[in-house]
This record gives C-alpha cells, sequence and structure tokens, in this order.
C-alpha cells in the first residue's frame, strides 16, 4: 500500500532497518568492483547531507549532479534530498553553453562532479561558473575541484535528523533534452517520485529479490523512476555499468530480472544476433522444435538477458516487429509511454497483454482523451509542478481543467489501448498536398537489419525520402570490400518496396540516402534519450535534396 507521506529517504530508511547488510549498489572500478550494502549507503549518504547542511544554504537550494550513472550519483541524490534541497540533474554530454544555461536558471548553489568521459568533460567544464563550489566523485576526471567525496565522508559525522519532506514539496528539477530550443526545468514533486513508484511494483510483481542494470541516464525521468524510486521502495540491488565496451560483461554480472531499454539498444542486441546468424538461417533453426528452444536460450545467454522477467523499453516508439521478435526468443517487451512533464508515468503494456504497435493502457490512477485533431492528453499523479520560472509555458503545456498537452497524435482502441501516430508538430505536405506522419514510416525501416537510425523528409517535394544511418555491421562489410555496398543497396531497395506497399501512395519513400556521419548527442543530432533531432538533421542534409531528387536513383551513398 502507498504511504504519499513519505519520501523515497523514508521508505529506503526501511529497507535499511529490514536487511542493513545485504547489498544494495554493485559499482565496477575498472579491474575491481565495489559493493555497498543498505546501511553502508544510508551511512555515506548522511555523511554527505552532513556536509551539505553545513554549508548554510537556504532550504530548498538547487544543488547540480553531473555524472554518468554511478552509485555516487545516487548516494548524492539522497544527500540533497536528506538536507532539504533540490537536486538538478545535468546530463553528462551537453554543450558548454547548456551546462551554463541549466546551472545559471535553476539557480544551483553548488555541482557534484562525477564520472564523466574526459573529451565531453573537456567542453562541459567550460560552463560550469568559476566561483562554483564543486565536489568531485570518486572516478571523476581530472581536474581541480572545491572538494573531494572521500575527504568529505571522512570528516563529516553521519547527519542526526534528516529533514523530512512535504509530499507537495519540490525535490527535483529535471531539465527537457529537447529537440529544440532552450531545455525546460520540470519541476517534481517528492510525493511524485512515490506514488509513480509504488504504482510500477505490484504491476511487475517487484520484489528484493530482483535486480536491475542502471545505465540509461539518471539525469532522465525513466530511469530515476524505474530504478532508484523503485529501489527505494521496493529494495531491487541496482548494478552499474562500466563502459560501453564492458557492458556485456556488466549486464552478465548484474543478471538483471527486470531489464529497461531504449528500441535503439534492442535493435543493436538484434543486429548482434544477426551478424552471427542471418535472420533466413535463424527462421530455418526456429522451424525445428528442439532446435529451436536450444537456439533461443543460446540468444539470451549471450545477450545477457536470460534471467529477465519482463523487459521494458520507452523515450521512443519501438517497432511492432521487433516486440514480436523478441518474444519469439522469449522475451516479453512491454513498451510504455510518458514525458519528462509527468515523469515518465502514463501508460504501459500489461504482463502478458502486451499489443505490438500500442504503448498500453493508461496506470490505474491515470486517465486518457484525444482532442479533435487526435492530440493525446493525460491527466496523471506524475504530471509536474511546473517549469521553474516559466510560468507561461507551463500554462501552454496544460488545460483549463488539468490535462497535460502531449504533443503526441494516438487513437484509442476499443479496449482502451493507446497508439501513437506521430508527433502534432512534425507532420508535413508534400507538394501533393497532403500531410505526412514521418515516425510511423521511421518505425518500419528501422526494423531492418542494415538500418539503425531513420528520418522521412520532403517538405513539399513531390514524394518523401529517408535519410538513413546503416548499422555498424554494415559499415563493418563496406569497410572489409566496398563491393558489398552493391549487396546492402539491392536489401534498401527490396526494403523500399516492402514498407511503400503498407503505406497509402502520398506517403511513399523514394528514396534512401545513406549518410556516412555519426549521429550523437553530442553533435546535436540525437537527445540525450537517443531520439533523431529533426530539425538538426533537415538542417544538415536539407542543401543536398535537389541534387538527391534529380539524381532518380533508390538508393543514394552521401559521404562515402
Amino acid at each position: 500500500m502507498c504511504d504519499e507521506t513519505k519520501s523515497i529517504i523514508d521508505y529506503f530508511e526501511g529497507q535499511v532497518n529490514e536487511t542493513p547488510t545485504r547489498v544494495y549498489m554493485t559499482q565496477p572500478m575498472g579491474d575491481s568492483v565495489k559493493t555497498w550494502t543498505f546501511e553502508e549507503t544510508l551511512d555515506e549518504s548522511k555523511r554527505m547531507a552532513a556536509y551539505l547542511d553545513s554549508l548554510g544554504l537556504e532550504p530548498g537550494s538547487k544543488i547540480a549532479l553531473c555524472s554518468k550513472n554511478c552509485a555516487w550519483w545516487v548516494m548524492a541524490d539522497f544527500a540533497i534530498l536528506m538536507s532539504g534541497h533540490v537536486t538538478v540533474p545535468v546530463y553528462p554530454t551537453l554543450t558548454a553553453d547548456t551546462v551554463s544555461y541549466t546551472l545559471e536558471h535553476s539557480d544551483s548553489k553548488l555541482i557534484f562532479i562525477g564520472k564523466l568521459d574526459e573529451g565531453p568533460w573537456a567542453e562541459m567544464k567550460k560552463g560550469v561558473p568559476e566561483d562554483m563550489p564543486t565536489v568531485a566523485f570518486p572516478l571523476c576526471p581530472e581536474g581541480e575541484f572545491s572538494e573531494n567525496w572521500k575527504d568529505l565522508i571522512e570528516k563529516n559525522e553521519p547527519m542526526e535528523s534528516i529533514k523530512k519532506r512535504v509530499p507537495e514539496e519540490l525535490a527535483t528539477i529535471i531539465y527537457t533534452s529537447g529537440s529544440t530550443g532552450r531545455p525546460k526545468g520540470v519541476m517534481i514533486s517528492s510525493k511524485t517520485m512515490v506514488i509513480s513508484a509504488c504504482a510500477l511494483g505490484p504491476l511487475l510483481k517487484i520484489t528484493a529479490s530482483d535486480r536491475m542494470l542502471s545505465y540509461l541516464p539518471l539525469a532522465h525521468t525513466m530511469e530515476r523512476w524505474c530504478v532508484e524510486s523503485v529501489s527505494c521502495i521496493f529494495g531491487v540491488a541496482i548494478f552499474f555499468a562500466d563502459k560501453l565496451a564492458t557492458f556485456k560483461d556488466d549486464l552478465v554480472r548484474a543478471k538483471p530480472t527486470l531489464f529497461l531499454s531504449v528500441p535503439r539498444l534492442y535493435t543493436k542486441f538484434q543486429q548482434g544476433v544477426f551478424a552471427e546468424l542471418p535472420p533466413q538461417k535463424l527462421n530455418r533453426l526456429f522451424s525445428i522444435p528442439l532446435i529451436s528452444y536450444v537456439v533461443k536460450k543460446k540468444i539470451l545467454k549471450k545477450l545477457g538477458l536470460n534471467s529477465v522477467r519482463f523487459a521494458g523499453s520507452g523515450s521512443a516508439p519501438i517497432p511492432a516487429e521487433l516486440i514480436a521478435w523478441y518474444k519469439r526468443i522469449g522475451l516479453e517487451l512491454l513498451e510504455g509511454y510518458g514525458m519528462t512533464e509527468n515523469f515518465s508515468y502514463s501508460h504501459i503494456n500489461r504482463p502478458g497483454k502486451g499489443a505490438p504497435g500500442y504503448v498500453g493502457t493508461p496506470y490505474d490512477d491515470v486517465e486518457h482523451r484525444l482532442t479533435d485533431n487526435d492530440e493525446i492528453e493525460v491527466k496523471s499523479p506524475g504530471i509536474m509542478m511546473g517549469y521553474y520560472k516559466n510560468p507561461e509555458a507551463t500554462a501552454e503545456m496544460m488545460t483549463e481543467d488539468g490535462w497535460l498537452k502531449t504533443g503526441d497524435k494516438g487513437k484509442i482502441d476499443s479496449e482502451n489501448r493507446l497508439m501513437i501516430t506521430g508527433r502534432t508538430k512534425e507532420l508535413f505536405k508534400t507538394s501533393k498536398g497532403k500531410y505526412v506522419a514521418p515516425a510511423p514510416i521511421e518505425g518500419k525501416l528501422i526494423v531492418h537489419p542494415r538500418v539503425e537510425l531513420a528520418c522521412i523528409g520532403g517538405v513539399a517535394q513531390p514524394f518523401c525520402h529517408a535519410v538513413l544511418q546503416i548499422s555498424d555491421q554494415a559499415k563493418a562489410e563496406i569497410a572489409k570490400d566496398v563491393k558489398n555496398k552493391n549487396i546492402i543497396e539491392l536489401e534498401l531497395e527490396e526494403l523500399i518496396k516492402k514498407v511503400n506497399a503498407t503505406l497509402d501512395d502520398h506517403e511513399h519513400v523514394g528514396f534512401v540516402a545513406i549518410v556516412n556521419d555519426e549521429w550523437l548527442p553530442e553533435n546535436g543530432m540525437l537527445t540525450p534519450t537517443q531520439k533523431i533531432k529533426r530539425s538538426a538533421i533537415e538542417e544538415k542534409y536539407s542543401p543536398n535534396n535537389e541534387t538527391w531528387y534529380d539524381s532518380k536513383k533508390k538508393v543514394i551513398w552521401h559521404g562515402w
């Protein structure tokens, strides 16, 4: 039963009282691994809280936290909440300008600097004011900082009396990654962090025996809710990933029972399987009963997902075909839907009732409805308190009767399941005068093993086109022998035909342009949650439109 008067810290203290010596966090440290029990986590967090309290900051002061996921991220967040302040996460790969804006706009008084890559940090540190106090985590980059975590923990005794949080009190400000414009600070209350996690537990039958690997950014809502808040309330053990090169080992170490990811990673996993067992061969093996069972078990074990009870997908639409493929190998992917503005607490496919193509039904205490132009509006306990210092933008996002305007278009079926059909602001017209929703078409393209990312364009053009990023495996084949471009080209021509057969005439894709650039959050082509930044991609490649359309080719290699 959810107690809305409690904070996640209150719940965590309950876990400490029940099982103080049970391991809560496991952190890779290069060649070794460090662990913290529930009791040790509380002790270290309270020591840092005592330091923050000693600074004499005004109650409710904003304290920034910039790091990749790690044990100290969680303890720093706990310490900020324990000392009566507000956490402002800063995504660990941003431009100096965005860092500067976030720290200034949020009125942050101090920043924790944690586990960061040297390259991004070299850029980001330019945005940290010279006079802002800094506290460095272990594993932080080289540099000069005001204080370091280890010394402060040794010097400070645990805070004796944790500041109690009022349910409606501001707990954190999460700045939206956004695909356009300045990020906005979404204000989330203490109560929201509790209610959303409490609701997820019974649905997935979460217990203290569950394990999760934390690698999606804690700076965003999905991981903060599904990993940090859930772990406080249900006692789930958290394992952290070290780096991309060790991700597979980190996954095997964690043996997660609950796994949360984004569509792009599930696609990469699938492409890795296809690189060793091409789809045609795999289908043949799946058609042989006994061999099929063995092969599927081996695939899941190799992926490190053989202990997973439920796997979740969010952040961006996941193709129905990809969900069906994972179900075929024995993994149920539960797609969910939510926004920063409602702490991701909106919709989910129920276990055993998942419907590919749908993001599920609302949580029991969430309502949804469609406007006359099919925009989805949601009423949820997860709805933000508003945008920090931006009442005008808050008013634009909310209806007069308290519903959140999502900006997504959708449809609701007879079983109350929601399907996302596109973004209201992403619709565009070709020269034929009919609207095209790009996202569903992109979803049909990225299920192909050769395609990793796709962006549909064609404003005022006679037909649509797609700008593609091909898979790492495809790039490796081309690097090995340039003649493989011809094979890939034929496969993509077939893909165009297959996709067009499922579309209305005005939506047909006339050609695909394969660009030899890498789309990353660091270069502004993707959001931190791995969604394409449509405006940035269109701005970069639209000058080529005339040449591309005049070429009359079905597959164009740009920059190769």
